[in-house]
Parts: C-alpha cells; structure tokens; sequence
C-alpha cells in the first residue's frame, strides 16, 4: 500500500447506469490502495449488474469474496435502504466519494438535495461535510436538464468525470478500456497507483 494513500478511507455509491463493470474494476483495485472502502450498490444498480455482467445477487449477500473474487477484509457493503449506515452519517470521517456509474436520476437527487437511499445520501454528507464528491456520469445523449445538473454540481465543487474511454494507449481489449478509464478516477480521488497507461510517458526497463 503507498505510504500516501494508507489512511484514505472512500465510500464507493454504484448506480443503475450502464457500464457497472467501471464499479466492479475500481473495486479490484482499491481496497489494496487506500485503508478503508464503503460500498453501496442501489437496487437499480443490482439489476445493471445481473443484466450486464450476468450476476444475480442481493444487497445483503454482498460481499468482495462473492462480487469481486478476491479477499478483501476493508471492504463493507450496505444496503441502500439501510439510512441508519455509518456512512449516511457526517460524523464518519471519510476522504470523500465516487459514485460509478452515476445514473442521472441519481444525479438529479444529489443536484437537488433530496436523497431517496443511501447512495445519495451519502453524497450528500460528502457535500454538506466539504469532502470531495466524485461523479461518473455515464448516459447519452445527455439532455438540457442532465447539462444543467451536470454544470450546477460543478460549480459546488464536485468533480464531474463523464465514462469517457481514451484510445491514445491503442487498447487491445475492453479491459485495457476499463484500465485506463479507472486510471482517470484513480487520479481524481487523489489515490496513488500504477493502473493504466499515461499520454506520452516513458516507458520503463
């Protein structure tokens, strides 16, 4: 674990936008990065997992061993409708927040304020707590209220960081998609790694 990121601890939201495989990627490499990691799958998101990586599973039989495949003792899951969760609460003391991928109904009701489970909620103690709030937007074509939402967000402070692949690093497969991706959100969470390929850099013997 890098000396600079041992004592981060971050809550991961996961929302019923496509591209859940994004979560599932970040959530293999995080818990070896950073000390703690809080995980939330929304119900919607639960459905974009079966129906787009094929597994079924409930909120409270999540766990790394069974979702991810690896043993991973810093990772506690919730269940979105549990609002008495550590992390629906300001006085947990976290890093901050990414939330991937953000549904834009999940954006709209942290946009808002009104927090309808436990991944908005929890964004929205990111926010009232001045922590940093990570959003992966991932939808298209995005509409004026999506734009608006997006923009006001913005200019509260929290970072917006569409799911948008590069291909400068020439991938060979979606994995090195992924890869690269995750690279990005790993840089804005401020979370030291060696994950992906950067823009011109020199290569090492």
């Amino acid at each position: 674990m890098n000396n600079a990121a041992k004592d981060q601890v971050w809550v991961v939201g996961v929302t019923g936008a496509s591209g859940v495989r994004y979560a599932l990627r970040l959530l293999q490499v995080l818990p070896s990065l950073v000390r703690e990691v809080h995980v939330v799958f929304s119900e919607a998101a639960l459905r974009v997992l079966h129906d787009e990586e094929g597994v079924g599973i409930s909120p409270s039989a999540l766990s790394a061993e069974k979702l991810l495949g690896i043993e991973a003792p810093n990772v506690t899951f919730y269940n979105p409708r549990d609002i008495g969760a550590r992390v629906a609460s300001g006085s947990m003391l976290t890093t901050g927040m990414v939330v991937i991928p953000c549904s834009m109904a999940t954006l709209g009701a942290i946009a808002h304020g009104i927090p309808t489970h436990l991944v908005h909620r929890a964004a929205d103690v990111a926010m009232k707590e001045n922590r940093p709030l990570i959003l992966v937007p991932r939808e298209t074509p995005l509409s004026p209220i999506h734009l608006e939402n997006m923009l006001k967000l913005s200019k509260y402070g929290v970072r917006i960081v569409p799911a948008m692949p590069a291909f400068y690093h020439r991938p060979k497969s979606v994995e090195d998609m992924i890869d690269q991706f995750v690279m990005k959100v790993l840089d804005s969470m401020g979370v030291p790694h060696s994950l992906g390929s950067r823009w011109k850099e020199p290569k090492t013997e």
